[in-house]
């Protein structure tokens, strides 16, 4: 580990601090997480604090501070795909009574760039903004990669196919099958998915172009979709999908680059 540049190190250390924020973490525990030594993980902590990017608490645990969110808030603030998907949101979270999330493609991952919280508590695989998850696994996911070029799709199923096991629920049969299915109907649904109790639906996004960019999901409660409840919600999804394609600029720089 200690063969990785400083800023790799650095920031390596920062995402450790993010998954484990609500806790804190102690040196000795980035050191095992990280496998690099006291002294390095204590220099670059060091200086986090000094720039008030991370704080330490009186127990000794460190956490991201108000600075790095205050910072992660400003850039999202200049445009975009995400300040042009809040309105429908809001509208699909008021419409549906659910959560609804936007997801877009980052390498081999679908990433969470934002969410609509809805009033029941649910499950998924990346959780708040900023969260990943494999493409193919999960609907928003699945919705992304069902509609990428075939060599694109190729790619990302060769490179994940060993990660899909971490899922304990995927096969290359099952995934391609999921893929076809998909792209011919136009939505990806699950009554009940790879977390007990969890349901969802998912719409893709396209630019002006016709190129898949983002995906519309809402995550529920099994026992809240029903089949008379899901051709509505498809409909009212691929609606609010459509307008806000029509507005996206292909050559948005957060469709490559997400900005949280």
């Amino acid at each position: 580990m200690e063969s990785l540049s400083s800023t790799a190190r650095l920031f390596k250390v920062i995402r450790l601090l993010a998954n484990h924020n609500e806790t804190g973490m102690r040196i000795t525990d980035i050191v095992a997480e990280t496998e690099m030594t006291p002294a390095s993980v204590h220099r670059i902590l060091k200086s986090l604090v000094d720039e008030r990017v991370v704080i330490q608490e009186a127990d000794k645990r460190y956490s991201l501070g108000l600075e790095f969110f205050s910072i992660a808030a400003n850039a999202g603030l200049s445009g975009g795909l995400r300040e042009l998907a809040k309105p429908v949101l809001l509208r699909l979270g008021a419409r549906l009574n659910d959560t609804i999330f936007l997801l877009v493609r980052n390498g081999y991952d679908a990433i969470c760039l934002d969410r609509f919280e809805g009033p029941f508590p649910i499950q998924t695989f990346t959780g708040d903004v900023g969260g990943r998850v494999a493409l193919g696994v999960g609907q928003g996911s699945m919705a992304i990669l069902a509609f990428l070029d075939h060599s694109e799709q190729e790619e990302i199923l060769q490179h994940n196919l060993g990660r899909y096991k971490d899922y304990n629920a995927y096969d290359e049969v099952e995934i391609r099958s999921e893929i076809q299915k998909v792209k011919a109907q136009g939505f990806c649904a699950k009554n009940s998915g790879l977390i007990e109790g969890m349901a969802g639906i998912a719409v893709p996004v396209f630019d002006c172009n016709g190129r898949i960019v983002a995906a519309l999901s809402i995550g529920t409660l099994a026992a809240r979709l029903k089949a008379d409840r899901l051709p509505i919600i498809v409909e009212l999804m691929k609606q609010e999908a459509q307008k806000l394609s029509a507005t996206i600029n292909p050559f948005d720089p957060a469709l490559t680059r997400p900005r949280l």
